[in-house]
């Protein structure tokens, strides 16, 4: 986009172009991080469906977790972005060194939990013991993983939203070959090494984690990346910028733990049902969101572009450009859904199901790829559209809203006292999809989400 750009004058192939640069890379990392959940459900799948199962429910707490994560540091990338569209890089330094310290206090925290109560966090996602056995012990070694993401997660957050975002993707590519190899080796016992099981395959993910890890800082540092700087710059933030981040990022915070939180607990809920069935939904979980992770990065984008626009005061630029974002997304949903319910089958048959766990699946399957366009729209405005312009608190209440008063009571009804097939339970839940929806639209066309959150902090 360029200087002499007007409401009536939005270059469509321009535009095109740059959501395609900075939306593409940003997709591909998230399928990356999709297919290593995939690669290891595949390998611990192989062990039988009560293997899937405590690896599924185990990862719940590494899913409450990066969303959490991912909540605060998507919060300070609307800062992050808006300084970007003028070019001040003193203060996208202060508001990395803030996210940075917030993040690994956070991590640091479940760390410890992962290391002294796994059992206990198992338990609140499942009732068999059995499972609670083979999990406790991926969790507790995966336990480095909490450190490591703590740091990945806001520099690579603010190298996208600093529209850098092949630099993550490289980072991710080498750390999902990483662990495709290491999982080969310490979950069969492959080139000398002890049959593992699925504490390999918590082993090969630490290990992928800090390769990641290590590549991502020397990318920032190493390389002496516009981001990077000396260490006094990261803590250099005066109160008032780190007041404001806060009350930024606190909803978004809230909105996706408590989303987090929220999904985790519809696995509680369909786990709950049997072996088979939390095996099934897991299976189908970790296939829905290599679409879902990839398509969502509309909503980055949206995050990274409109955002750059509020941040240079061209509020009627920024909303026209959004426009045109959101029904590029609405068209994507249509396409993947089509694509997640045609090439799901071939990707279920990679799992040692029973025929009644494969039957299972291939219906909750169906299921997400129908509604597959109302998620993602959603998913558009909460993590695009409300969160550029520091709507948080509305986007908040709207999703948690709707997840805990609608998805999350009709997952625990559904399942186990209306005891609906569980393809059906699904169904049900997606519900709230569709309320979420309807408020969403209604918000966007009010123009209310439309600020500039960095005016008086700027340079």
């Amino acid at each position: 986009m360029t200087q002499g750009e007007n409401l009536n004058n939005i270059n469509n192939k321009k535009l095109l172009r740059t959501l395609g640069r900075v939306a593409l890379p940003i997709a591909a990392q998230s399928l990356i991080g999709s297919s290593l959940n995939l690669v290891d459900n595949l390998m611990v799948g192989s062990l039988g469906e009560l293997s899937l199962n405590a690896v599924g429910v185990s990862v719940q707490i590494y899913f409450i977790y990066w969303m959490l994560l991912y909540g605060f540091c998507s919060g300070s990338a609307t800062f992050i972005s808006q300084f970007f569209g003028i070019n001040d890089m003193k203060n996208i330094r202060k508001t990395q060194g803030f996210t940075l310290i917030v993040s690994v206090c956070v991590g640091t925290l479940f760390f410890l939990a992962a290391l002294i109560i796994p059992q206990h966090i198992i338990g609140i996602f499942t009732s068999f013991p059995e499972v609670i056995e083979v999990g406790v012990q991926y969790v507790r070694i995966g336990a480095p993983c909490f450190l490591f993401v703590a740091i990945t997660q806001p520099f690579t957050i603010a190298l996208r939203a600093t529209q850098q975002t092949k630099l993550p993707l490289i980072a991710s590519a080498i750390g999902l070959g990483a662990n495709t190899i290491l999982n080969y080796i310490f979950i069969f016992g492959n080139f000398g090494a002890p049959a593992l099981g699925v504490a390999g395959a918590a082993l090969a993910t630490v290990i992928s984690r800090l390769i990641e890890m290590s590549l991502i800082l020397y990318i920032v540092f190493g390389r002496k990346n516009a981001i990077g700087g000396k260490f006094s710059e990261f803590l250099g933030f005066e109160k008032a910028l780190a007041m404001r981040i806060v009350r930024n990022s606190l909803p978004t915070t809230i909105n996706e733990s408590m989303w987090g939180i929220g999904t985790s607990m519809y696995i509680a809920a369909f786990a709950r049902i049997g072996v088979t069935e939390g095996a099934a939904i897991q299976a189908c979980n970790t296939i829905n969101n290599l679409f879902t992770m990839a398509a969502f990065s509309i909503g980055d984008a949206v995050l990274i572009l409109v955002g750059q626009k509020l941040g240079e005061g061209k509020i009627d630029i920024a909303y026209e450009m959004s426009k045109k974002i959101v029904a590029i997304g609405i068209g994507l949903g249509i396409v993947l859904g089509g694509a997640l319910i045609l090439l799901g089958d071939p990707v279920l048959m990679l799992f040692d199901f029973t025929p009644r766990g494969e039957d299972l699946a291939e219906k909750i399957l169906t299921v997400y790829g129908a509604t597959f366009v109302v998620s993602l729209y959603g998913g558009i405005h909460i993590t695009g559209t409300l969160r550029c312009g520091g709507d948080t608190k509305f986007a908040m209440f709207t999703e948690t809203g709707t997840v805990w008063l609608i998805g999350v009571p009709l997952a625990f009804i559904t399942a186990l006292y209306l005891h609906w097939p569980i393809y059906f339970a699904v169904l049900a839940v997606k519900g709230e999809e569709f309320v979420k929806a309807i408020i969403l639209t209604k918000r966007y066309f009010s123009k209310k989400w439309l600020n500039n959150v960095i005016q008086d902090l700027s340079k």
